[in-house]
């Protein structure tokens, strides 16, 4: 262990301050810059306004669970390693950790070769796995497609201006990279780009995390926190699944967007809002509207300049493009040459309507080129694209199984579907249930009888 590590920035986050001296007296030996929080307040507001390559998380900070924060710690810090610690040898923890977005577990107590092999392991293919991870917001937006060449245009013309930018479309179609692509194409390049999650943010903390607080505002601010908008700058906010922002919280949002000014939690200074707004939604907001879990107002003010990517099954002039990008992406990354791709994968690739959109698409492709030899093959597809396109020619896929059982089939593509949902939002039953179209209890009911749980009121995480 005598050898020096590569520089990294490294918080501990523990309640013994024992545990906190010990770790940073022994990491800081091995070239490590090294800080130490006892209390959560602490670790967020470090979290907010430093930059931490490594965080060493006690999984009881404060005797309080920190499940739920695992998850906002990541979409504080994205590229931040996360390593938890527990004294409890529970398996369950561990996966839910993980889940959550946690790097690794190690059990307590731990001693100092233990969290150095750990921080080997996660540093070990480090400039691999960037590369991988971090692609161009415009690397897979191919625009032949003649939808998408308007949208281009619109955005060429707009680019540069303060306008708010709403972007509407399904699940998967690339509306996250557009908002990248006119952001890294426009006059405010070089500033703040703020990706907010509008569905990861619990509603108690939405209000301090958008516009920041000072200290004093309430227990437990021990100092001024600036939010989302203040880090923005002159740069760009990102306001990801507006559509599910609470209601009794749009207002806010709303003044903020027609004073272009805000205030800090407890604060009575006004700030002046000079971030481009760009919001992002799967919703049909007008019908939202017309359900009344969306302001009217707020609607209008957001829907400046709306844009609206379609659906990948009516991009047919992008498919073979984007198709071929990722094959070629997914082979770089597995280390293999480009196979020989078949005609009758072709074929497959384009008679499948892609519900799940360009997401669906790239899943698929990396599923395909991590089964393929020297040949790529509509049989190296996942089962579900031959199976539909034999369905269209009205033949049956030899690969399918036909159900025996009626009733245990729906039940089996019902799990499936709420599955997904609760996935989607990282096991939060109410917005899971929003989402799917039904009710707090209908959910519970039907999580019980799949023997699992949700998140009630966003803090149990679904196991």
């Amino acid at each position: 262990m005598g050898e020096t590590l590569t520089m990294k920035r490294i918080l501990v986050a523990d309640h013994s301050e024992i545990a906190n001296r010990m770790f940073c007296a022994g990491l800081s030996k091995y070239g490590f810059s090294v800080s130490a929080v006892s209390t959560t307040e602490e670790l967020i507001h470090k979290c907010t306004t430093e930059e931490i390559d490594m965080l060493l998380l006690d999984l009881y900070l404060e005797q309080t669970s920190q499940m739920d924060q695992i998850h906002y710690l990541r979409e504080l810090c994205p590229e931040m390693y996360l390593i938890v610690m527990s004294d409890e040898p529970d398996i369950s923890s561990a996966v839910q950790t993980m889940k959550n977005g946690a790097d690794d577990f190690i059990e307590k107590p731990c001693d100092l070769d233990t969290i150095l092999k750990k921080i080997r392991e996660l540093l070990k293919n480090e400039r691999e796995l960037k590369k991988e991870t971090k692609q161009p917001a415009d690397e897979i937006l191919p625009a032949a497609d003649r939808a998408v060449q308007k949208i281009e245009e619109v955005v060429a013309k707009v680019k540069d201006y303060p306008t708010t930018i709403l972007i509407t479309g399904e699940s998967g179609t690339g509306k996250t990279m557009l908002a990248k692509r006119i952001h890294k194409t426009s006059v405010r390049k070089d500033r703040p780009f703020v990706h907010v999650n509008c569905s990861a943010i619990p509603a108690e903390l939405f209000e301090s995390e958008l516009f920041g607080y000072e200290k004093g505002a309430f227990t437990g601010a021990i100092r001024m926190k600036p939010g989302k908008f203040e880090a923005a700058g002159e740069g760009t906010i990102f306001l990801d699944e507006i559509g599910l922002v609470p209601f009794h919280l749009q207002s806010k949002l709303l003044n903020v967007l027609q004073e272009r000014s805000f205030e800090r939690v407890g604060g009575n200074e006004p700030i002046v809002m000079k971030a481009r707004v760009i919001a992002v939604t799967n919703a049909n907001l007008e019908q939202c509207v017309e359900n009344g879990t969306f302001r009217r107002d707020l609607y209008y003010r957001l829907n400046v300049i709306q844009l609206e990517m379609p659906p990948l099954r009516y991009r047919r002039a992008d498919l073979k493009t984007l198709t071929e990008k990722f094959i070629k992406r997914f082979c770089e990354s597995f280390g293999k040459p480009v196979p020989e791709i078949t005609a009758d994968f072709w074929k497959t690739v384009n008679q499948y309507n892609w519900p799940g959109n360009i997401r669906e698409l790239e899943n698929a492709i990396e599923s395909a080129v991590a089964l393929c030899g020297d040949q790529l093959s509509a049989d190296c597809l996942p089962l579900r694209v031959g199976q539909v396109r034999a369905e269209e020619r009205g033949e049956e896929y030899p690969k399918k199984e036909v159900p025996h059982n009626l009733k245990l089939y729906l039940k089996q593509q019902e799990d499936a579907i709420i599955q997904e949902a609760l996935d989607k939002f990282n096991g939060r039953k109410e917005k899971a249930a929003q989402y799917l179209g039904i009710s707090d209890r209908t959910l519970r009911y039907k999580l019980s009888n799949m023997g699992k749980t949700g998140k009630d009121n966003d803090s149990e995480e679904l196991e």
